[in-house]
């Protein structure tokens, strides 16, 4: 982050399915429960998938977004009010007008469902027309295709391979995949996710 830029307090992100919340103590006991299965954290570098873990999880999203360092959020289904996973902007650079989204999970009940491309608008959305950056990059574990394609499936691009990136939990030493959207791109990303999103909605046949 540059100089003393500190992020103003941010508001609730609501759409259909999910409701972004900012991140609050309140919201510890639930993320315990949303993010218990250890298959969650198979691409992290570190699991939170016990109370204990999830516990540094939240003190840190906590601190960071306390010194004006990131905005960590709640994501809560929507329709039912149930905490099912967290997400954050973070990485602020405002000099450069850059940020990255990450630190994204979901319980296994939510995934696979129109909660992430939702979220990923939401925030979006945020970054480019309320923060006014002109960058939003993404990582992931370079052996996760699964979230490499969903990274291409929301309209980011690909841009390149951190090699020996990160050491995970376990000791395996990874390189990370890099995903941006800019500025001029975001009126096309954000049409292609609305109809992503309207699709999702759409009746089945």
């Amino acid at each position: 982050m540059h100089g003393d830029f500190h992020l103003a307090p941010v508001s609730a992100l609501s759409g259909r399915h999910v409701r972004l919340e900012p991140l609050t103590e309140a919201h510890f006991e639930g993320l315990v429960v949303a993010g218990s299965d250890p298959a969650i954290w198979a691409w992290y570098p570190d699991s939170a998938a016990t109370p204990d873990s999830m516990r540094r999880f939240v003190d840190i999203a906590l601190a960071s977004a306390a010194s004006g360092a990131a905005q960590p959020f709640a994501q809560v289904d929507a329709k039912t009010g149930v905490i099912v996973g967290s997400t954050r902007l973070a990485a602020f650079d405002m000099r450069h007008r850059r940020a990255e989204i990450g630190w994204t999970w979901l319980a296994p009940s939510a995934q696979r469902t129109p909660i992430n491309t939702e979220s990923k608008y939401l925030l979006l959305r945020h970054a480019f027309e309320t923060l006014a950056l002109m960058r939003v990059e993404f990582k992931t574990d370079c052996l996760n295709e699964k979230s490499r394609r969903a990274l291409t499936r929301i309209g980011a691009t690909e841009e390149g391979i951190f090699r020996r990136h990160m050491i995970t939990e376990t000791g395996r030493v990874r390189d990370s995949a890099y995903f941006s959207v800019v500025d001029a791109e975001w009126p096309v990303v954000k049409q292609h996710l609305e109809k992503l999103m309207a699709r999702d909605d759409a009746p089945l046949a």
